[in-house]
């Protein structure tokens, strides 16, 4: 019969082989950002020129998040996935023939254009991932919220190795041997998981038009509004700012310095990370709400995203009173750690959020628009980070990210009732 429907997949081992997909592709992402980050650092690159590295990988999570979630609603979501993976082994490759010859210019438009294909990948791959829990999850018990904060906060975990991974390759093997060996070990996992991936997973529908990527819920557009600003709070501090400004604190400009500062920023970058997916794991017995209604997750939303806003502000007021001591790296350190705790929380309520709001027929659409402002909260944060290093150092960077952490406030407290 034509129109029978497939028959839906056994959650649990479909919800492993999406999660193992996704672990591999995040270990790879974020070492390939460490990757680029310092080795561009590392030649020379100012602020705004290792920004200007990242903007287009960002600018094309904007693009394809508008349009992911019409693609796998048009062509199903194992598809989806696995092209975004297929694209990063691609996207790999093509770095991997980067030429030291080449000029600044040069090197940077070309990086840029392979960031921006990495930016296609991830986010194919993640809209694929997280639609598919909206689809695989228990509807009973919290399974959800539980699900959704897993498979998040393990990813983040995964990309936090990944942290450690690319500075670590890059002391060890160099860039182009690490980019190849990444672009191989990813080719392995893709084979694998096309080979033990479950049946019965959506296939997409022809009728599914492009119009309807555009929300009309206004739950769906507020809440996509406070993860841009959220987002944007992050990355204006973590891309190029702490970084940039741990490198010079740690380094002596020698060979041996830069080696031993690379592996400090990227272990610290790493468990930054870890830890940060290890909370979103947690969010739901952090926030006592496995079995919470969806209006008491709201107003957690909103209280914990004003928590975060003071972070950065004392942050800044410890910059300026104590300029580059060893006191104030100390402060940095357990101040972005503790910032790193909120913004966990955060981002997990705001992942179970978007699906608790979105129904099964429009999750692709609606998971799609919402990785769009993410992505774009992202690419404002970029931006901006690099900018606001280069105009004022460390301490506007974080006074950028209480601007912004408190506009996530503002749009959160927009939220309306759902009972």
């Amino acid at each position: 019969m034509t129109n029978a429907q497939p028959q839906k997949p056994d959650g649990l081992a479909a919800y492993i082989t999406v999660t193992a997909a996704y672990w591999a592709f995040m270990l790879t992402d974020g070492a390939l950002r460490m990757l680029v980050l310092l080795h561009f650092n590392g030649l020379g690159f100012s602020p705004i020129q290792l920004a200007y590295l990242f903007l287009l990988y960002e600018v094309m999570g904007i693009v394809t998040n508008l349009s992911a979630g019409w693609i796998a609603a048009r062509f199903g979501l194992t598809s989806t996935l696995y092209v975004g993976l297929t694209i990063q082994i691609a996207a790999l490759i093509a770095l991997a023939q980067l030429d030291p010859a080449w000029g600044v210019t040069a090197s940077v438009i070309f990086v840029m254009c392979v960031q921006g294909a990495s930016g296609v990948a991830k986010d194919l791959s993640k809209m694929s991932s997280k639609s598919a829990v909206k689809l695989l999850a228990p509807k009973e018990g919290g399974g959800l919220f539980r699900w959704v904060a897993l498979l998040t906060g393990s990813k983040n975990a995964v990309k936090g190795c990944g942290f450690f991974l690319g500075a670590a390759l890059l002391a060890l093997w160099g860039f182009q041997a690490s980019v190849w060996g990444m672009a191989i070990i990813l080719a392995m996992i893709l084979a694998g998981v096309v080979t033990f991936m479950p049946s019965g997973l959506p296939q997409g529908s022809k009728k599914a038009k492009f119009s309807q990527v555009f929300s009309k819920d206004p739950n769906v557009n507020r809440l996509s509004l406070a993860r841009m600003f959220l987002f944007g709070a992050r990355d204006v501090w973590f891309v190029v700012g702490i970084p940039v400004y741990f490198n010079a604190v740690l380094s002596d400009g020698t060979a041996e310095g830069r080696r031993e500062a690379f592996f400090i920023i990227g272990i610290f970058m790493a468990v930054w990370i870890i830890l940060y997916g290890a909370v979103q794991g947690n969010a739901p017995r952090i926030l006592k709400a496995a079995n919470a209604s969806t209006d008491e997750v709201v107003g957690k939303a909103i209280n914990w995203v004003g928590y975060l806003t003071l972070i950065p502000l004392v942050l800044t007021g410890g910059v300026l009173l104590l300029d580059t001591s060893t006191t104030l790296t100390v402060l940095l350190i357990a101040g972005l750690l503790v910032f790193g705790f909120v913004f966990a929380v955060n981002s997990s309520v705001h992942s179970y959020l978007i699906l608790a709001f979105t129904s099964d027929e429009r999750v692709t659409m609606d998971v799609g628009f919402y990785y769009m402002s993410n992505a774009a909260g992202r690419l404002l944060g970029t931006l901006l980070s690099g900018l606001s290093y280069q105009i004022g150092g460390l301490w506007l960077c974080l006074f950028t990210a209480a601007v912004m952490s408190a506009l996530s406030w503002w749009a959160a407290k927009r939220l309306r009732s759902v009972s």
